[in-house]
């Protein structure tokens, strides 16, 4: 890992509004060519950082490496961000939009054919963007972020507010980045639904603090699971299965659960069995991902 190469680095950065710490000593790790995930619930402190990343705010502590050098305002010329909704000329079509960044970027007019292609919306691009779909509008903001062909995204919940089918869409699309144009996506959303369907790493923040940061496979191996064992004299074989170092305790009658990141069921029961024990019940539950990111959020389900 001391190789790893990182579109995004910082090292213990802190902003405060008044007396209120809204982001604090937080050090993220973002591989390049990849999707990154930036996870929390409302209000947790990820569109904060994403303006401390964008230079629209300044830190009051840590520091900021982009691309492996100490942040600078020349080095955002690398970078497209889609933040919120995006800011379109309804009465303009959406070639059009993207003239109007063409030129204040003085980037070549080859650039809105690449970006209308890389959001399949080049058969929509002569169409007034007031007669857009939500998730057309959205895939125009995208293109409007790519303009400059940066080599990072910042995505502050591109989803929002988009039908089944505009989420469809745009999932597809960031999927493509990494592959396709070695673009590195930052990807912020409160949704761990969304992000594990797309993201190869994450960064989990609840109030303003990192809770966990790692690939989705790590996170994974958090999950916790449950075996429950019906099994005649549950008492004996509590103690039983305890002095084999298991985390077990009876839940019901005749019923054992046994939880642990790590169980084999199978192994279990063949310890039970070989030891006199009658087994008339097994079953198995794994924690979700969702399960451990509200553990780690302090979140609860709807």
């Amino acid at each position: 890992m001391t190789n790893q190469a990182y579109a995004v680095e910082t090292s213990g950065i802190t902003r405060y509004f008044g007396d209120r710490s809204a982001v604090h000593q937080l050090s993220l790790r973002v591989p390049e060519s990849g999707i990154y995930g930036f996870l929390g619930l409302n209000g947790a402190g990820k569109t904060t950082t994403i303006r401390l990343l964008l230079g629209l705010i300044p830190a009051d502590g840590g520091s900021i490496h982009l691309f492996g050098k100490p942040f600078s305002h020349d080095l955002l010329r690398r970078i497209g961000a889609l933040v919120d909704m995006p800011s379109l000329y309804s009465h303009l079509t959406g070639r059009e939009n993207l003239e109007v960044t063409r030129r204040l970027i003085d980037a070549p007019r080859s650039k809105i054919d690449r970006a209308l292609a890389v959001v399949q919306l080049t058969t929509d691009a002569d169409r007034l963007v007031r007669d857009y779909s939500l998730g057309m509008r959205q895939r125009l903001g995208l293109a409007l972020a790519i303009m400059n062909s940066p080599n990072l995204l910042i995505l502050d919940e591109p989803t929002n507010g988009l039908d089944p089918a505009g989420i469809h869409e745009m999932r597809n699309l960031l999927r493509l980045m990494p592959r396709e144009h070695g673009v590195t996506v930052f990807l912020s959303s409160h949704l761990l639904s969304e992000v594990e369907q797309v993201a190869e790493s994450v960064g989990i923040i609840h109030e303003g603090r990192l809770a966990f940061q790692g690939s989705l496979a790590d996170l994974r191996e958090r999950q916790n699971r449950e075996l429950k064992v019906g099994v005649r004299r549950a008492d004996s074989a509590l103690e039983f299965l305890r002095s084999a170092d298991l985390d077990a305790r009876i839940v019901g009658q005749d019923v054992i659960s046994i939880r642990g990141a790590v169980i084999d069921a199978s192994q279990v029961v063949r310890m039970l069995v070989d030891s006199g024990y009658e087994v008339f019940h097994v079953s198995l539950e794994q924690e979700s991902l969702e399960d451990i990111f509200l553990s780690l959020t302090g979140g609860s389900k709807q």
